[in-house]
Formats: structure tokens, C-alpha cells, sequence
């Protein structure tokens, strides 16, 4: 006799084996966001995650923008602005911190990371050289999803918001420089690149990346005479084809280093570490052989610099002289231009949010875009940075592991 247990299990096998109707695949739902952009209060941050064009977009999409007020005021988009492109002003930060998806510029301090929700998603900066151990394990007890802005890749692989600061830095530390050489800043009066029958300025340029290949095209376009240093010849290479023009270009060799800093009328420090401390190329010596007047602009100065005499300097007092050589060493320089800066964050921010919403929600994006997933250091409570477990002896798991588990 067979049981009632062996007929359910043969009707269900015949079943299995009968034909059964195509599944068509079901578009996946589009999802309403609520996000929420606090005022960043790190000293000498004057950008803002996204601006009032960009609220207006997110909000025409049937997503949330709740933004703390005076958020946007050094970047001069006001409350208003914001207002009246859709979004909520809180009057508090607890209100903002009540969003689903936090978009910040910097890293979260000590009392944002007490106001984060559990299961909150983070957007903000990944500073690895300064990153507080006790920030990590306040995010992973929350169970929070934290993603890093700085190390999100594009479709093509690029680092996108370092390329797009990077460009920002590297106009705007020209531009700074010829302030430094005017009379007006006590400089000795030059004009940066020149005129017919006077020798054009000199300027050299450490680093053939992002910023000092936009470096030293804003310096030619002015009619200055460039020399690029790089210990990468591929990077040289790249600039030359960027550039679209021959410049003087070498390998850093200190005697060939020191001998054209003798010259110079203005040195853009343009180098960049994977990890850790910029490495340090010129020395003291080089600098106190320098012309008097001559301008260093350290651009790498929020990893250590790449000058022995350079140290951190403010927004509010930018310049210091030593051995008759005016250092220029302000870290963040983008947010000098914060306006622009905020424009560049927005247009890169804004799409990926869309991304989101029309990709089913931040943990799927995270699954089918590889360079998404390559700025979470954070997975639902999860450290899956190497680097950092390592340098904090955190327990970590490998992101693409993680996934492939559920």
C-alpha cells in the first residue's frame, strides 16, 4: 500500500516533469529613495554633495532630498534653492540622519556615527591615513553599508570623482601660483607664462597623474615653459599624448631634479600615493637652492607632501616663506572653488543615485556593477577592506565572497 507521503511526492515528481509555461522575466520595480545631505562641519569643507539642479532632478523622480540647513551656504546655494528645487530643510542634523541614504562629502565624525540609523547606507570620503579604528566598529555594530565616493570605479575603471577633483586641483594650483608671483601677494611681479621678447616662466611639475597633467596644461596655455618629473614612464608617455605637445618630461633623478629647481619660478607638487605617505623628492637643500620668490604649490600635501619644508597650512593663512621660497600647502585645495567642486561631486552623485532607485536598490547595485561595489569597505556591518582590517587588526571578508554566500 503506498503511503500518503510516496503520492505526494510522485504527484510532485510528475509535475516537475511535465511541459510548464515560459516565465517571462519581471522588470524589477523601480524604488523611491530617501536621502537625506548634512552640512559638512569638517574644518575647511565648504563643498556639498549635491546641488539644488541635482535635488530638483531627484525629487521629479519621486525620491526624498532632506537637506540640514545652510548645508550648500559656502558653496552660495542657499536654503531657498534648495526649497525650491523639492527639497526638505531640516533645522537639525538628527532630522537628516533619519534618511535611508546619507550622501556626505567627508568622512562622518564621532556624532554623526551616533546619529546613523541601523541598516543606514553612507556615502562620504574614504580618508585610509586618518581613518579612526573606533569609526569602523560604530558602522559595523549599526550594520551599516558604507561606500566610499573616492573609490568608485566607472564603466571604463577610473576612479571618477578622484579624476574630476584631480582635475579641479591641478587648474586651480596654476591659477594659485600666479596669485603667489603678483606684487599684490608680495611676490616678485611675474606674470605666469609671458610675452613677446620676455623669457617665459618656469615651471616644473611633480607627477604626471590627474593633476599634474592638468597642471601643466593650464601652465602652457598661459605661455609658460613646462617640465614634467614622474617615475612612471607610462605616466610621462600619457601626458605627452594628453597634452598634444612635446614638453621636456623625465624620470626623477635628484641631480636632474635639483638642477631645473634652480630655475624655476614656480614647483606644482603633483605626486600621489597608493597608500600611505607621498614620497618625499625634494629635499631641503634643493628648496634653500631655489631662486628668492620662487613658488612651491604642494598639492600633495594631504598625504604628507612631497617637499621637506612643506607643512599643512589653512585656507585662512594659505602661504608661508622659507628660505626665501613661498610655500603654498592647503589641503582639500577643490574646496577653494567650492562652487565648481560641488557641480563636479552633483553630476557624478546624481546618476549613480538614479542607478540605485532604477537598479532595485543599493545591495543589488552592488551585485551586478563591479565598480560600485569597489568603493564598499562596509557590508551590512561587514568590513570588507583588506587594507583596513590589516592596518587595524579588524576582522575582514572578501566583498565578491560575501555576495555569492546569499
Amino acid at each position: 500500500m503506498i503511503s500518503s507521503g510516496d503520492a505526494l511526492k510522485s504527484l510532485a515528481t510528475q509535475a516537475a516533469l511535465m511541459p510548464q509555461e515560459e516565465m517571462l522575466e519581471v522588470g524589477r520595480k523601480k524604488q523611491s529613495l530617501y536621502i537625506g545631505i548634512p552640512r559638512e562641519t569638517e574644518f575647511q569643507e565648504h563643498r556639498v554633495a549635491l546641488v539644488p539642479e541635482a535635488v530638483n532632478l531627484l525629487v521629479s523622480n519621486g525620491h526624498r532630498v532632506i537637506i540640514e540647513t545652510n548645508a550648500g551656504m559656502q558653496a552660495f546655494f542657499s536654503d531657498r534653492d534648495y526649497s525650491e528645487a523639492g527639497a526638505e530643510i531640516a533645522y537639525s542634523v538628527d532630522k537628516v540622519y533619519e534618511a535611508d541614504i546619507i550622501l556626505k562629502v567627508t568622512p562622518p565624525s564621532q556624532r554623526e556615527i551616533e546619529l546613523t540609523k541601523h541598516k543606514q547606507t553612507l556615502f562620504s570620503a574614504l580618508q585610509l591615513t586618518v581613518q579612526p579604528e573606533n569609526t569602523l566598529r560604530e558602522l559595523m555594530k549599526k550594520k551599516v553599508t558604507a561606500i566610499a565616493w573616492d573609490y568608485i570605479k566607472d564603466e571604463q575603471g577610473v576612479f571618477s570623482i578622484i579624476r574630476t577633483m584631480g582635475e579641479i586641483a591641478g587648474n586651480t594650483s596654476v591659477q594659485i601660483a600666479a596669485e603667489m608671483l603678483s606684487n599684490v601677494n608680495n611676490g616678485k611681479g611675474m606674470i605666469m607664462g609671458g610675452i613677446a621678447g620676455i623669457t617665459p616662466t618656469e615651471v616644473v611639475v611633480l607627477g604626471a597623474g590627474t593633476v599634474g597633467t592638468f597642471a601643466a596644461r593650464n601652465a602652457l596655455a598661459l605661455g609658460a615653459s613646462v617640465k614634467v618629473f614622474d617615475n612612471s614612464v607610462a605616466k610621462l608617455r600619457r601626458l605627452q599624448n594628453e597634452l598634444g605637445q612635446r614638453v621636456f618630461t623625465s624620470i626623477i633623478q635628484p641631480k636632474v631634479v635639483q638642477k631645473n629647481l634652480r630655475r624655476a619660478d614656480v614647483v606644482i607638487g603633483a605626486l600621489r600615493a597608493s597608500h600611505g605617505r607621498t614620497p618625499c623628492v625634494v629635499s631641503e637643500e634643493m628648496v634653500e637652492n631655489m631662486k628668492d620668490g620662487a613658488v612651491i604649490v604642494d598639492v600633495s600635501i594631504d598625504q604628507g607632501g612631497c617637499f621637506e619644508t612643506s607643512r599643512v597650512t589653512t585656507h585662512e593663512k594659505p602661504t608661508f616663506v622659507k628660505h626665501g621660497v613661498t610655500h603654498y600647502c592647503v589641503p582639500n585645495i577643490a574646496s577653494r572653488v567650492s562652487r565648481t567642486a560641488s557641480y563636479a561631486l552633483s553630476n557624478i552623485f546624481t546618476p549613480l543615485v538614479l542607478d540605485i532607485a532604477n537598479g532595485g536598490g543599493c545591495e543589488k547595485l552592488i551585485r551586478t556593477q563591479k565598480g560600485f561595489r569597489h568603493g564598499v569597505y562596509i557590508y551590512n556591518g561587514t568590513l570588507t577592506s583588506s587594507y583596513l582590517g590589516e592596518t587595524y587588526n579588524l576582522p575582514f571578508k572578501d566583498l565578491d565572497l560575501l555576495i555569492a554566500a546569499f
